[in-house]
């Protein structure tokens, strides 16, 4: 018994992709250090490093359990876990509390203390469901009913998680949608009429969607020094912290850190710039850049669409949150909530980037014994065939 356990665990470590493994654990590592790091400076209970930890062990068996699978069984599956996950955003508007400073309604209360934000795990879904959706159009993609209907696909997880509150959220989906639309194939006279009617709807967007607090925020940015006690406060000490930290920080645990609010969830990066200085920042930006590197290898030499559209959607999710959040801390950006994959403190976010690695894997994995199996079936045949397995 023991025997065949180890063989078979022998057998998956062969089977995936060893770089991208090596890539998640580094970050992972890095960044529960990073909230012991928090803990240590700012807060009495050790709860929250325990939960990291906690969610830290979950996604990564997420990431085994979903690299064994197919991926194309796993998108086969959304007539089980869209329902499950949209219901659970649904219960958002009648049991939803706040967690921190934030004011949008985004969570679910569980016992002891803990909470679950079903909008992470939307995001899976979301990348799912739109990849197969565009996968199963193909070559008919820029035909006027196709385009209205993914654009109506792509439209309503957007709508929903703006009305619950959380325009991060809203965003990090928008921008999910709009690449792999693009990487799907959709003309560029789309696209153009597409970003021009973006554009058209600015004025009428600060208007009627934003609120008084979104507008102040994006106020001061243009305006520098409005208000530094009130609407710029966070970001003017996520500034001092980052800056204070030198070339190489104060270190991790000595205790000597400026707090700055939400230190351990949306502000986490001013931590650790305070704390390993300009080489700690520099090394999270060369972590992340090497795991976006390794994703787009892996949807570039993905078997079919299908797995390098899961890929796209996976790295835009990741990089389009590394940019807002920095831009965040920086002061370059808006404040608008929205985490540092794999380092900000947060069960729901750790187990969701989690599992889209586990997503990339698949891809890694099933690529390569698709590849391999079936060398002698050209490649139109081979889409056309795991088109059908799918659909």
């Amino acid at each position: 018994m023991i025997q065949k356990a180890w063989r078979a665990a022998v057998n998956y470590f062969r089977s995936i992709d060893g770089w991208l493994a090596l890539l998640y654990v580094l970050i992972c590592g890095f960044g529960l250090i990073v909230v012991a790091g928090v803990v240590n400076s700012f807060s009495p209970k050790s709860s929250l490093l325990l939960v990291q930890a906690a969610a830290m062990v979950i996604g990564t068996v997420a990431v085994i359990v979903i690299s064994t699978f197919d991926y194309h069984s796993v998108a086969r599956l959304w007539k089980l876990y869209l329902p499950a996950v949209l219901a659970l955003v649904l219960l958002t508007f009648v049991i939803g509390a706040q967690r921190g400073s934030a004011d949008d309604r985004a969570w679910i209360l569980l016992p002891g203390g803990l909470s679950l934000q079903p909008s992470e795990f939307l995001k899976l879904a979301f990348i799912l469901t739109f990849a197969l959706h565009i996968y199963a159009v193909g070559d008919r993609i820029n035909r006027p009913l196709n385009v209205l209907l993914l654009c109506l696909n792509g439209a309503w997880p957007v709508i929903l998680i703006h009305i619950q509150g959380d325009d991060g959220s809203a965003l990090i989906f928008f921008m999910i949608f709009l690449v792999m639309l693009f990487c799907g194939g959709l003309a560029w006279p789309y696209m153009a009429a597409g970003l021009a009617l973006a554009g058209a709807s600015v004025p009428l967007m600060w208007q009627y969607v934003l609120n008084a607090d979104q507008k102040q925020r994006i106020e001061a940015l243009i305006n520098p020094g409005s208000d530094p006690i009130g609407i710029e406060l966070q970001q003017n000490r996520a500034k001092i912290s980052i800056g204070s930290g030198q070339i190489f920080g104060r270190g991790l645990f000595t205790g000597d850190h400026n707090y700055v609010p939400e230190i351990q969830n949306d502000f986490i990066f001013s931590f650790i710039g305070e704390a390993l200085g300009f080489v700690g920042c520099l090394a999270v930006f060369v972590l992340f850049i090497l795991l976006f590197i390794r994703i787009l290898m892996i949807a570039q030499r993905a078997a079919d669409p299908l797995g390098r559209l899961i890929c796209v959607g996976v790295f835009t999710m990741l990089a389009s949150q590394l940019i807002l959040n920095l831009g965040m801390n920086l002061g370059v950006l808006p404040v608008i909530g929205v985490t540092l994959p794999f380092f900000s403190a947060g069960g729901s976010s750790v187990v969701t980037v989690a599992a889209s690695i586990g997503l990339v894997m698949s891809v890694a994995v099933h690529s390569e014994k698709t590849m391999f199996e079936g060398v002698t079936i050209s490649l139109p045949q081979r889409r056309s065939r795991a088109r059908k397995n799918v659909l």
